[in-house]
């Protein structure tokens, strides 16, 4: 037994057949802080309970056909109230452990910390229900990390933490009393009534104070001020009165949070391209990896497929050419394209095949990421381009035929429907006998929703990624042309000016044919533009923020 895992895991023979609670704390928001236990419970759950502000969290590491049921209800009279009901989350979690299954119930922050799962721990105790506390980050805890804000330094400032809705006369006197850090659970249009009640119990005006909303996520937005002009802050800054006035905030009073300071270690909204929504246009498969880089700059990314990949109207040609794999026909074989390598290897499968049929071939891949893909199926490439990475780079390096060191002439090129006769002329140049084969069709994916069309044609995207001229091309035929205010990024030449000729103005190219450094660029142009409006003394906003029609300079 690994003797790091609890006894009590979920997962374990011992508890065969009966019920069992995970207790799960989800963290203040972001997935990324997520523990490996937290992961690995999920994974094992067979009914998911979590509260409406982390269900999206955690759902996704839940295995498929999980139950989730929700919390939240919603009826005429909370509709009327602007505020859902929550239904009894205690019974749903007993009544599923009593049905022997195995429940996860995720809550925000930290199950000890934050709510009051421990009335539902105390439900399952009297029961006889066996259940297990995974810890998260703590809200209190996670917001102003991610916010800059230390809460102790070398001295081993004493660290309070208040909640404004329950605490008493009591509790602000003694905090009042204190010099050291507090930390304030409260709500946006509470804030100054809270900062008003430490004041009163001792504190100064002009003890420094930092507020933070949505902390840990890409809505996070922090305000500097003190106790004595957080409200004149929020007004001037027109961010109260709001109709979100209810929502969750952090507050952080005292020295740790001076603004000179924060300045200095705010880190996550200081991100390059923090807050910005930016579109992806590519398939599902292909956006993944291109996301997340996108993710760790602070973005928010929106993948809407612009192409859809389907079999070959005539799958005889590519039969053939996978069985001449297995029987000796070919010396090479070269994969243009991760779809291409997905296409070959769905084949395999169909016939039982896996990656040693490629044993005594030559394998080729036109870039990395194409090399990724073959390396997950179990294939080395013998050769990747060394310089650009497109067909043109790979005949760079491509040997020429010699029949006295190759005993066949043949190459297995498996392609889209649409891809160009660079690679098959260069082939044939060098020598080769190329079986040109169409092993996959690109096609025109559906349009993508309503809300996602009006915000690329009304400016609610900070940023497009263009990764080929077939995509600028279906992205403007299923969904509009992208507002004029949104920043458009083109992975090359060829693709950049197919988006001008849709009317479209460049405003980053890739230096390279790479949609991971066509991603850097990006970040390079918001990094840019961030530091350019400090200098000036002008607020960071989002190119979406900006007024229509405002110029930006080119940037390669």
């Amino acid at each position: 037994m690994n003797p790091t895992r609890p006894t009590t895991s979920p997962l374990s023979p011992a508890f065969a057949g009966h019920g069992h609670v995970t207790f799960l704390g989800a963290g203040p928001g972001d997935p990324g802080l997520l523990t490996l236990r937290a992961v690995e419970a999920l994974a094992g759950a067979d009914v998911l309970i979590a509260e409406p502000e982390v269900l999206e969290v955690v759902r996704g590491h839940a295995r498929a056909g999980v139950s989730t049921p929700e919390l939240t209800i919603v009826d005429e009279a909370s509709t009327t109230a602007g505020v859902p009901v929550l239904r009894d989350a205690a019974n749903l979690v007993m009544e599923a452990a009593r049905g022997g299954r195995r429940v996860v119930r995720a809550v925000t922050g930290d199950p000890g910390l934050d709510g009051n799962a421990g009335a539902e721990m105390l439900a399952c105790a009297a029961e006889g229900i066996p259940f297990e506390v995974v810890p998260g980050v703590a809200t209190v805890v996670g917001v102003p990390a991610y916010a800059g804000v230390p809460l102790r330094d070398a001295q081993g400032t004493d660290v309070r933490f208040v909640d404004a809705r329950t605490a008493d006369e009591r509790c602000w006197t003694e905090v009042g009393a204190s010099d050291g850090t507090v930390v304030v659970s409260t709500s946006l249009d509470s804030v100054a009534a809270a900062a008003g009640e430490l004041v009163a119990a001792g504190r100064k005006p002009d003890t420094p104070l930092t507020v933070t909303i949505a902390g840990t996520t890409t809505r996070q937005r922090t305000w500097n001020a003190t106790l004595g002009t957080i409200a004149q802050v929020f007004k001037q800054g027109k961010v109260l009165p709001s109709p979100e006035g209810h929502r969750p905030v952090i507050a952080v009073v005292g020295e740790r949070s001076a603004p000179a300071q924060r300045d200095q270690l705010s880190w996550f909204e200081s991100k390059p391209l923090f807050g910005w929504r930016v579109l992806v246009p590519r398939t599902k498969e292909q956006a993944a990896s291109l996301s997340d880089q996108l993710r760790s700059y602070g973005a928010v990314p929106h993948e809407v497929p612009t192409i859809a990949v389907e079999p070959p109207r005539t799958p005889q040609q590519m039969e053939r050419a996978v069985k001449g794999l297995v029987t000796g026909r070919y010396e090479w074989i070269a994969f243009t394209s991760v779809n291409a390598v997905k296409a070959v290897r769905e084949k395999f499968e169909e016939y039982g095949l896996d990656a040693r049929a490629f044993a005594g071939i030559k394998v080729a891949a036109v870039g990395e990421q194409t090399a990724a893909a073959l390396v997950d199926f179990g294939v080395k490439p013998d050769l990747v381009p060394s310089g650009e990475q497109s067909a043109a780079g790979l005949l760079e390096d491509w040997p020429p035929y010699d029949p006295v060191f190759d005993p066949i002439d043949r190459v297995f090129l498996p392609r889209a429907d649409i891809a160009t006769e660079t690679l098959v002329a260069g082939l044939i140049e060098l020598g080769w006998e190329v079986d040109d084969v169409t092993a996959y069709r690109t096609v025109r994916a559906s349009p993508p929703p309503a809300d996602t069309r009006e915000a690329i044609k009304g400016g609610g995207f900070d940023a497009v990624l263009f990764t080929s001229s077939s995509t600028v091309r279906n992205l403007v035929g299923i969904a509009g042309k992208p507002h004029n205010v949104t920043v458009i990024a083109c992975i090359g030449p060829a693709t950049a000016k197919t988006a001008e000729e849709h009317g479209l103005r460049v405003d980053v190219l890739s230096p390279e044919p790479s949609v991971h450094k066509l991603a850097e660029a990006l970040a390079d142009f918001g990094l840019r533009r961030r530091e350019a409006a400090l200098e000036a003394g002008d607020p960071v906003t989002r190119p979406s923020e900006r007024r229509p029609g405002a110029r930006r300079r080119r940037t390669t």
